[in-house]
């Protein structure tokens, strides 16, 4: 580990790490601005390879006022190493609400087991259940780390996956269930990981749309027809999904335009809507 002391260096931000930390709100990131304005940035920023994988706001905020700060770089041998390293971090340092705990304590199980794959694969040639013998000391280790039972933190690695779905989807939607803006629990998100990547799309969508609650989880994880409606309504969910996303961004183009755009921007913006719907009339 070596740290130096620094004016703006040439650091990269990785966008994977950047989205991995939940960020902070504006009352927290106007408290830290004034902090590293009156005292200056006392915690180093931490790199690894050039890249910052810990102090993104006291980054944003030193850059944005050109102060000096230190820098630590750490070494990992992987990137997946790297980012359990800043889970890690993240649940220490945190005050992280019950999901977003859950979220990342899944993650870290599964990156844990991630970075033991080839241990894991060498042991399937072996005697049968070594394997599972291995994934189970990942989960007893990290169920003695964050004092949970090894089951819970498997069914979090579920949940973890389902979430990181939807967030490939939606960001906004991902973003609603860390923080708690929609209510689903954990044992709807277990049940919508067997969901097919249409079901996905729907849900995320929904959840965007604020309508996750009064239809999604009653009808689709609840109601005993959802089982057999579930193959013909696929198509339909995955039409659905599309044109509620076509439509969001078409609103959020409008919105974003400037007061005095002319009818000519505004044209071009509804004859590129337009040409998404045609383009998914097409494949119907």
């Amino acid at each position: 580990m070596s740290e130096q002391t620094t004016n703006l260096p040439e650091i990269i931000i990785d966008e994977e790490f950047q989205r991995l930390l939940p960020p902070l709100d504006e009352q927290e990131f106007c408290r830290l601005e004034e902090n590293i304005l009156t005292y200056g940035c006392m915690n180093p920023l931490v790199l690894w390879n050039g890249i910052l994988i810990d102090g993104h706001n006291r980054y944003n905020i030193v850059t944005k006022h050109n102060l000096p700060f230190n820098t630590i770089s750490l070494k990992f041998n992987s990137r997946d190493e790297a980012i359990a390293w800043m889970i890690r971090v993240q649940i220490d340092r945190r005050n992280l609400t019950p999901m977003q705990l859950t979220y990342y304590r899944g993650m870290h199980y599964n990156i844990e087991k991630k970075i033991h794959g080839d241990i894991g694969r060498v042991s399937q040639n072996s005697a049968s259940g070594h394997n599972d013998h291995l994934q189970g000391s990942t989960a007893n280790r990290l169920s003695s780390q964050y004092k949970i039972s090894p089951r819970t933190i498997r069914r979090d690695g579920e949940i973890s996956d389902v979430i990181i779905a939807i967030g490939k989807e939606s960001e906004d939607a991902k973003r609603d269930i860390l923080s708690g803006a929609v209510k689903i629990n954990r044992r709807q998100l277990r049940e919508i990981a067997s969901d097919s990547d249409a079901d996905i799309v729907s849900i995320a969508s929904k959840i965007e749309e604020g309508t996750f609650e009064e239809d999604s989880s009653a009808a689709k994880h609840g109601s005993p027809e959802a089982g057999n409606q579930n193959g013909s309504n696929t198509e339909n969910h995955r039409v659905e999904a599309s044109v509620i996303s076509g439509a969001n961004k078409f609103i959020a183009n409008i919105r974003g335009l400037p007061q005095n755009a002319g009818p000519k921007i505004l044209k071009t913006t509804i004859r590129s809507y337009i040409n998404s719907l045609e383009e998914l009339y097409s494949r119907i």
